[in-house]
């Protein structure tokens, strides 16, 4: 796995055979460069390094006085998955250097960059400015960097952190009111899909995942290449990034025809990381709650799917199955025989079992002396430290920045789990920092819990939580990746015989055998609402593989019938729910519960327990999931081969089509944040609202001549001409959904 950049210090650039481009003159018509590999530009105190990167793509790395070290973090591939360069890697590269006193101009694809003065007249504001080039050979501005009369330098640096060389840097680029911004990750109970207006924290915690990887309806894909905390600012005139503490800044943008995201999509997995194939069985119906509490309590549950015929493809334990804290195996005193219950579960649902890992340790675990004497454990700047607590028990987290650790975590997951028969892993809480709450003291009491700390300025072996802290989720997906890859005898990439369920990730995630969930949601139709708009988000940060909590996590403190299982009105936005999940990449099942009437160890979250009269629909929308799989299999491998996504928001399809789109788009409208296409071929339009029989579903000009009724509203056969809204029938048993095509091509998987 390529984790670490290959950066070179200034002393071996030389080798790249540079040449000087020094001119008393400054040209406004620069001479295009179209094979160069890059060049350098000295910026006084500051070095920019440009290369073309991918197809119709650039990289830029800028740092100020001392060079990077070579040990920087990157996301990236180098060489891109798919690109001019044919495997070749692009290092630090390039064929010429200016110092700005002539504009420079380097063409890729149809991609350029250019260089020029704010000033117009000297090298004292050298900026850079992207373009697109049309088929008539004309310029369209994608971005340039931001720079008006008498405004902080758009390439900003300072040294707030003092630690070594780090520096906090802040670059800024133009941009304009009717720009929209899709991706950057999930953000909470956020609606909105273009994140225009928006200010994002890149720090992660439950439920906050913010990521800077995003396309622009301009025509542009954006990846500010960065393990640093910082934030993402989506203005009016000035897109905004900082990172908080690093030694290099690195950035990438590739250009598209305008409506082209397939093509953005395709370019940006090229440069993060595709996704592998899942396994089949996983696409299947995977069942959790909060949570079984025995070995006979879990044979129990697979024995009532196979009496009741409700197919299941996997079966999770839950946290505080182990007897301490980083003990990672499950505690002996209530599952005696871990490989009998693996073997019994399948025998009797073929159900693969998933078990939940989180990522502390506390000093009772059977692993914590042996991790603190080989400094496997995270520590906080000012020492060993505490870094947070749970249950009582205060608590370190393993260092997965650390290859040791990795190493380490895995050997004992394999030696507890894997070994017995429990081959998917469950990364738990596993966001950075701390336990991965907005608050400290995790479980202690409400009257600490709501005190505002600051997360835990921790240390890891990879830097400090300011430099490094977005690197923590994704190394925890990558310690799972590369023991699952060991154990099957598999490389990255290719199909997955079995997979991990992740609370957080961060720049190519998706690379990985790797579900992320959306986190610990409350069970409101407000939620319900917003996940639709975030799995949205997901999908156009690169995370196919999306997933949540049917029904919500837990219950609204302030709702009276939320999460209760025995409630008529959550029963109904459970079954609106589990209807809707059906459509989404992973159909995951789970949640902690409240009931009136009580008979195991926690409430219950089966599909029988929901009432007798919702158990036939909950159980038919189990099994259409599976009938589903031909389709299912068709979408993930595109997704696998090109990036390109399986939740569509409207505006990929039809934003070239159908000019409501982009207008609706603009402004959030519910018809861009509450619909969407799953695959080419179906549209779903979840009803997020109590007590409806009808729904209001906009059907897009599919831009088709021929098709004069393209959509089939999927329940009744009916069909319906694009370009319009229609108002369709949707009692509790029958979610909106239409399909273009024949719904044997669905069914079949023939829709490609």
């Amino acid at each position: 796995m390529r984790l670490l950049s290959q950066i070179l210090p200034a002393s071996l650039l030389a080798a790249a055979g540079a040449q000087d481009v020094h001119a008393t003159a400054n040209s406004s018509q620069p001479q295009t460069q179209s094979n160069s590999t890059g060049f350098r530009l000295q910026h006084g105190f500051e070095t920019v390094l440009v290369q073309p990167y991918g197809y119709d793509g650039f990289r830029v790395r800028a740092w100020p006085f001392r060079p990077p070290n070579g040990n920087e973090i990157s996301f990236l591939y180098d060489p891109p998955v798919e690109g001019p360069e044919n495997g070749v890697a692009h290092g630090m590269d390039y064929d010429f250097t200016t110092n700005g006193s002539q504009p420079v101009a380097v063409r890729n694809g149809n991609t350029l960059v250019e260089t020029y003065s704010s000033t117009g007249d000297n090298v004292t504001n050298v900026r850079l400015a992207f373009y697109r080039v049309e088929n008539n050979g004309s310029k369209t501005l994608l971005t340039n960097e931001y720079a008006p009369m008498k405004a902080l330098n758009p390439r900003y640096y300072s040294y707030s952190h003092n630690v070594g060389y780090e520096f906090e840097a802040t670059f800024s680029f133009s941009t304009t009111p009717d720009e929209q911004i899709y991706g950057t990750g999930t953000n909470g109970e956020d609606h909105m899909v273009n994140k225009k207006g928006q200010i994002m924290d890149l720090i992660n915690f439950n439920t906050h995942i913010p990521t800077p990887v995003f396309m622009s309806n301009k025509g542009y894909g954006f990846i500010w290449n960065s393990a640093a905390q910082g934030r993402m600012e989506f203005g009016q005139l000035r897109n905004r990034y900082t990172t908080e503490s690093s030694t290099l800044v690195d950035y990438v943008i590739v250009g598209a025809l305008e409506g082209d995201y397939d093509g953005l999509q395709r370019k940006l997995s090229a440069a993060t990381g595709r996704a592998p194939e899942p396994p089949a069985w996983s696409l299947g119906y995977l069942h959790s709650k909060l949570r079984y509490e025995n070995q006979t309590e879990f044979i129990q549950l697979a024995q009532k799917f196979h009496d009741l015929q409700i197919p299941v493809s996997m079966l999770v334990i839950d946290y505080q199955s182990w007897a301490h804290q980083g003990d990672w195996g499950l505690d002996p005193a209530l599952w005696p025989n871990v490989s009998y219950m693996a073997e019994r579960v399948k025998d009797l649902t073929g159900a693969e079992i998933m078990a939940s890992l989180w990522p502390s340790v506390e000093d009772k675990s059977v692993n914590y002396a042996a991790m603190q004497s080989e400094g496997l454990l995270s520590a906080t700047r000012s020492g060993p430290g505490v870094t947070d607590s749970w249950n009582g028990s205060y608590i370190r987290n393993v260092d997965s920045t650390n290859p040791r650790a990795r190493d380490f975590l895995w050997s004992t997951l394999k030696r507890n789990y894997y070994d017995h028969g429990i081959k998917n892993f469950w990364i738990d809480q596993a966001d950075g920092g701390n336990l991965g709450e907005a608050y400290q003291n995790n479980g202690q009491s409400a009257y600490i819990e709501s005190i505002p700390y600051p997360f835990v300025d921790a240390l890891y072996h990879a830097g400090t939580q300011a430099s490094v802290g977005k690197l923590y989720p994704w190394a925890h997906q990558q310690a799972i990746e590369e023991g699952l890859r060991n154990a099957t005898g598999t490389k990255q990439g290719e199909p997955c015989d079995y997979l991990s369920l992740s609370r957080s990730g961060y720049i190519g995630s998706q690379r990985f055998c790797s579900m992320i969930w959306s986190g610990d949601i409350s069970s409101t139709w407000q939620t319900l609402s917003s996940q639709v708009s975030s799995g949205l988000s997901a999908a156009a940060t690169g995370w196919g593989w999306w997933t949540l909590d049917i029904g919500g996590f837990s219950a609204d403190p302030f709702v009276w019938w939320s999460g209760n299982i025995d409630e008529e009105p959550y029963r109904h936005l459970y079954v609106r729910w589990q209807q809707w999940a059906v459509f989404l990449p992973f159909f995951r099942n789970h949640g902690t519960r409240a009931c009136n009437t009580q008979s195991a160890f926690t409430c219950d979250n089966e599909p029988w327990s929901y009432g007798d009269e919702n158990t036939p629909i909950i159980t038919d929308y189990i099994k259409l999931r599976y009938q589903l799989a031909p389709y299912l299999k068709a979408i993930f491998s595109k997704f696998s081969e090109t990036g390109r996504m399986i939740m569509r928001p409207l505006y990929m399809d039809f934003g070239m089509t159908d000019s409501n789109i982009n207008q609706w788009t603009s402004t959030n409208a519910n018809v861009t944040t509450q619909q969407y296409m799953f695959g080419p071929r179906l549209l779903v339009a979840p009803v997020t609202e109590a007590n409806v029989t009808d729904w209001t579903v906009y059907l897009p000009n599919t831009g088709a001549a021929n098709a004069t009724k393209p959509w089939t509203y999927w329940w009744t056969n009916q069909t319906y001409a694009g370009g319009q809204s229609v108002t369709v029938p949707a009692p509790l048993e029958h979610i909106p959904v239409f399909h273009l095509g024949a719904r044997n091509d669905i069914m079949d998987g023939s829709v490609f």
